[in-house]
């Protein structure tokens, strides 16, 4: 009784437009208040405070910090030469840049629609000049930019770290491989497409060694974000948290005195809107801790896993259940919300099964950003529509192929563990 009416309350404030945070908020106050049997007022404000006190997640906002400081700095503009440089020569080379360039600045980010805005600003207008079709830039720049949740830094990542209580360490290295894997990926089926478009396959750049170098100079400042992150955290220099720390003043000193992108008037400008995303995010996690200890409270978590085991025995089957409750939410609900209140809720069942928490981890992360890329939510599909100036509905068509290899690659994952748990076990 109380889970139905938890959650037609969250269904009826969402049909209204209220934001999410809000709705998960009043949707907890409104069950406290009116229902009987429920735990009195102070836990939503215990619930509240507690959300928001932790060390760890206050590398959220200092990873979104850095990852505007290096988007302003000049850093994605540097990420995408280089990456040209490398392997712009190829046939069709124009597309492996983009997915490249993507994955080197998700190294940077830790966020999808960041990725897909930093480089697709640079590459959709380069690639249409010599002849892709801006509904397959934007597609391909749609699909490449998830990778940005699974490249570490992550914030997902952080977030389920948080709620799982699981290493943050472990989760960065378990989602390098996955990341690289939907890299090749894309890079196969942007092949697959252009292989009978005469025109891009003759737009190709005249491989040079000192071009490589000279872009790879430039780009140095930036290459070296991912290797003094990891590097610091995986040598027990700093905590993830102070890793971020670390990322913003590194950031900030490369983007004003090296390169010059930014000035100090710039500053003000750059910090609010950090402080606007990072503010969202964290009225979201501690509204959704209030949320996910009722509903814990309410046994929701034990009566679903019951409810999914029930349908059947076989392992391989829950797990895909899981897989397609996961990728129905991630059309319809943002990503920190969904991982803070699908964790409690899918994390038992999947350790029930045997499942590590870490592979969970990669498979809770990979299936919601695929619902980057996928309407209606598919805020990747919104940021690609307004750089590429195409129609959501035809991006949405245009990113089909893509979402069969995320698909496939998913159902690896899922049922692969080796493939995230291959270097967190070196670790």
């Amino acid at each position: 009784m109380l889970a139905t009416i938890l959650f037609l309350t969250l269904l009826g404030l969402l049909l209204f437009s209220v934001p999410i945070g809000i709705c998960l908020g009043l949707a907890t106050m409104i069950v406290m208040v009116f229902v009987d049997g429920t735990p009195p007022m102070v836990l939503l404000a215990r619930s509240v405070v507690t959300g928001a006190d932790s060390f760890p997640l206050i590398a959220v906002p200092l990873f979104i910090l850095a990852g505007d400081l290096m988007q302003h700095g000049g850093m994605s503009r540097r990420l995408v030469g280089f990456a040209n440089a490398l392997i712009g020569h190829i046939r069709g080379g124009l597309a492996y840049v983009n997915v490249l360039a993507c994955v080197f600045f998700a190294a940077i980010s830790g966020s999808s629609p960041a990725t897909v805005a930093a480089i697709g600003s640079n590459m959709i207008p380069e690639m249409e000049k010599v002849g892709y079709t801006r509904k397959f830039s934007g597609a391909l720049t749609a699909s490449s930019g998830m990778i940005g949740v699974m490249i570490p830094p992550s914030i997902p990542f952080i977030i389920y770290g948080v709620t799982a209580e699981v290493s943050i360490g472990k989760l960065f290295l378990a989602g390098v491989v996955p990341g690289i894997l939907f890299a090749l990926m894309f890079m196969l089926v942007a092949r697959i497409m252009l292989r009978n478009d005469t025109v891009v396959q003759q737009s190709t750049t005249t491989f040079s060694r000192l071009s490589v170098w000279d872009s790879f100079r430039s780009s140095i400042w930036a290459l070296l974000v991912p290797g003094i992150i990891l590097g610091g955290i995986y040598s027990g220099i700093f905590t993830p948290t102070e890793a971020g720390a670390v990322a913003v003043v590194y950031a900030a000193i490369i983007g004003i005195f090296v390169y010059g992108d930014i000035t100090v008037k710039n500053l003000p400008e750059i910090l609010a809107g950090s402080a606007k995303t990072s503010g969202t995010i964290l009225v979201l996690v501690i509204m959704a801790t209030a949320f996910g200890r009722l509903i814990t409270l309410a046994r929701i978590p034990s009566e679903l896993a019951t409810t999914i085991t029930s349908l059947s025995d076989n392992p391989i089957i829950i797990l895909l259940l899981i897989n397609l409750l996961l990728l129905v939410i991630g059309m319809f609900m943002e990503t920190i919300s969904s991982i803070i209140i699908m964790t409690p809720i899918l994390l038992p069942v999947a350790t029930a099964l045997g499942v590590d928490p870490i592979v969970f981890g990669v498979i809770l992360t990979v299936n919601l950003a695929i619902g980057f890329c996928t309407p209606p939510l598919g805020v990747n599909l919104f940021v690609a529509s307004s750089i590429s100036k195409v129609s959501i509905e035809s991006l949405s068509r245009a990113i089909l192929p893509f979402f069969v290899g995320m698909l496939v690659l998913l159902m690896l994952v899922t049922y692969v563990p080796a493939i995230s748990l291959t270097l967190p076990s070196l670790w």
